[in-house]
């Protein structure tokens, strides 16, 4: 979401020039033809294998700031913005879509939880950090509060008026509330607690564990109910990201009885994972996540489920997720056990492996580890997706996701 401050007339020159290049590449029939694919492919309908770059943590290794045109806050989001965009079409091969369009979300804050999460920060620059558990025992969850959403409808309506002035005239402006839904419960509760401590609640209070997730579910059930209440809710069955690496494009959603004034959560794409959970028994993951997560999906259209968490032993379990569609399968799954079971019935949401971006780039490791899933999933008949993500630095070589890309689609023109 992008502050609500003003773009200066020195800033707009540069900006036009990059909006009009946007649009330029929007008007590209291959952006066509990859949206009618993306429709065909959540719905399950055979087609190849669908290809995503997201290069995250990297962009700023060849987009960093002191590169950037504009010192103003909202001059220099917009314009990293449109150079990424840009830069995708002329490097990756994969299978974005570029829209001839600019989104403005709504200034939607909230109250928050009572409690500011504390971290032992790192010395180095994106380095790891540590927990400070903040919420020790019962006697805590008093300290909590559910967040109570704000608006500033007139903050909207003037920010999306000085984008329309700006490029208007290039890409369609348009307001929008909240587009990307997604739950994470368990994130949460480490934040709150910390991991080490979480694993030891699991086993020696298990009572405490039930406590707090049931708090941290009442508060997203609150939150969301606000948003539909508010009308703050945004169609996301177009480009919106989903999930852990995707976007909506479907014809399935809005659900019957839609009315276009008033987005319901039933005609949403949502999503949940637990990353933290990783070696967690399935059994637990039921019991301390999925209870809790399906309760709140269950309110919306599609749902997508997973990150970067091992779900190979917990697929039986993801499968009875209400409307589950897409299903984050981690560069550490065994994708031999993960394909017989998602068959056709689910999209093979495939994260190759990011470190293979790291040091000496090898092509034929590359090569014979995206070939291999390949295999294994034209077999099971499965409708997959390769999504390149996780991707906190390529060491200032950007060249090595067009590499990268280039590889992965010559595979797939075989598959």
């Amino acid at each position: 979401m992008y502050d609500a401050g003003t773009i200066n007339q020195g800033d707009c020159l540069i900006l036009r020039d990059l909006a009009m290049r946007v649009a330029d590449i929007a008007a590209d029939p291959v952006m066509e033809e990859r949206r009618n694919l993306w429709y065909k492919h959540h719905s399950l309908q055979p087609v190849r294998p669908m290809m995503l770059i997201f290069p995250e943590g990297s962009w700023v290794e060849w987009i960093p700031p002191d590169r950037l045109e504009w010192e103003g806050e909202k001059a220099r989001a917009v314009e990293v913005d449109l150079l990424q965009r840009i830069y995708k079409y002329e490097h990756f091969r994969d299978d974005t879509v570029i829209e001839p369009e600019w989104i403005e979300l709504a200034p939607i804050r909230d109250t928050g939880s009572g409690v500011t999460v504390q971290r032992n920060e790192s010395t180095l620059e994106r380095g790891s950090w540590g927990f400070v558990p903040i919420i020790r025992d019962i006697q805590d969850l008093e300290r909590l509060h559910h967040p109570v959403i704000q608006y500033d409808e007139a903050e909207h309506i003037r920010s999306a008026d000085q984008m329309e002035a700006l490029f208007g005239d290039f890409l369609e402006v348009k307001m929008a509330g909240i587009k990307h839904i997604s739950f994470h419960m368990v994130k949460m509760y480490t934040d709150w607690c910390g991991l080490e401590n979480m694993m030891y609640d699991l086993i020696d209070r298990p009572e405490f564990v039930h406590a707090v997730l049931s708090f941290i579910e009442e508060g997203y059930y609150q939150w969301i109910q606000q948003l539909e209440d508010f009308n703050l809710l945004s169609l996301n069955n177009d480009n919106t990201y989903h999930s852990s690496g995707g976007n909506g494009y479907t014809d399935e959603l809005p659900a019957p009885g839609f009315h276009p004034e008033r987005v319901r959560t039933v005609d949403m794409w949502s999503s949940a994972e637990s990353q933290e959970f990783h070696v967690v028994s399935p059994e637990m993951h039921v019991e301390y996540a999925l209870t809790y997560e399906k309760r709140l999906l269950s309110r919306f259209g599609l749902n997508g489920y997973g990150c970067c968490e091992d779900l190979s032993r917990k697929l039986d379990d993801i499968f009875t997720i209400p409307n589950i569609r897409r299903i984050s399968i981690a560069p550490f799954a065994n994708v031999d056990i993960c394909a017989p079971k998602l068959k056709g019935d689910y999209i093979f949401s495939w994260k190759p492996h990011p470190a293979h971006l790291i040091g000496d780039f090898n092509p034929d490791m590359i090569r014979d580890h995206i070939q291999y899933t390949l295999d294994v999933a034209y077999e099971h008949g499965n409708v997959l997706e390769i999504i390149l993500k996780d991707t906190h630095t390529c060491e200032h070589h950007p060249d090595k996701f067009d590499y990268w890309s280039q590889i992965c689609r010559e595979l797939i023109k075989e598959y």
